[in-house]
């Protein structure tokens, strides 16, 4: 019997969110590989990997769960919460590790597995966590108006 995996069942007006979490969890495997014998790139291939995700559209994607999701999630409930608090910090970090590797003279591989395991996790508390809880708040009408904004 060949049954097929099946995601985690998302709102529509949230996939494209997750569908960039995807590719964001391509990545931080690669990194967490970086100068190992299970990685098929080399450190500049990953680099290179690692700044076309991020410029611009990493970049955006926190910009729409910062300023868009966590803006609408605010308006029906209380937004201090530790996983959110957690969510945002988590962005200052990848945000932090990222301009790092993107702005130093050398690839510094130790920074490369923290980042990929550091966007592993962030990846997957936003999936598991955050966007089911904002689901579960945010009435129909609000997911369906946000849908245009997150792309």
């Amino acid at each position: 019997m060949n049954k097929k995996r099946k995601g985690i069942p998302r709102h529509e007006s949230l996939k494209p969110l997750s569908r960039h979490h995807m590719i964001a969890l391509h990545l931080a495997l690669k990194l967490k590989r970086a100068g190992t014998a299970e990685s098929r790139l080399t450190e500049e291939e990953i680099w290179q990997e690692l700044k076309e995700f991020w410029e611009p559209s990493g970049q955006e994607h926190f910009r729409e769960e910062e300023e868009i999701l966590l803006t609408a999630f605010a308006q029906y409930a209380e937004i201090r919460r530790p996983e959110i608090i957690d969510m945002l910090l988590e962005h200052i970090q990848i945000r932090a590790k990222i301009a790092t590797l993107l702005h130093a003279q050398d690839i510094d591989i130790h920074i490369m597995h923290e980042l990929g395991k550091l966007l592993e996790a962030h990846v997957r508390k936003e999936e598991r966590i955050i966007f089911p809880l904002i689901e579960k708040t945010l009435p129909e009408e609000k997911l369906i108006e946000l849908a245009p904004y997150l792309e």
